[in-house]
């Protein structure tokens, strides 16, 4: 009874170190994912913000000459 209790033990601890192998490879998955999410975002954010004003302004110096 005792052996047999014992290689279920040793049994359940292979399975729980699959399972924690199975659960950092998804977790390191799911951080790259979230990372190139964030820079496909927030980087042409930052592009924007530079590149809206310097638009606005040649826009804005076109139209003195009109006016």
């Amino acid at each position: 009874m005792e052996n047999e209790i014992l290689t279920r033990l040793q049994a359940q601890d292979q399975k729980l170190d699959a399972i924690y192998i199975s659960v950092e490879k998804t977790r390191k998955y799911f951080q790259l994912i979230m990372w190139v999410t964030l820079a496909t975002v927030l980087l042409p954010l930052l592009g924007l913000l530079f590149a809206i004003p310097m638009f606005m302004s040649s826009y804005t110096s076109q139209l003195e000459g009109l006016i």
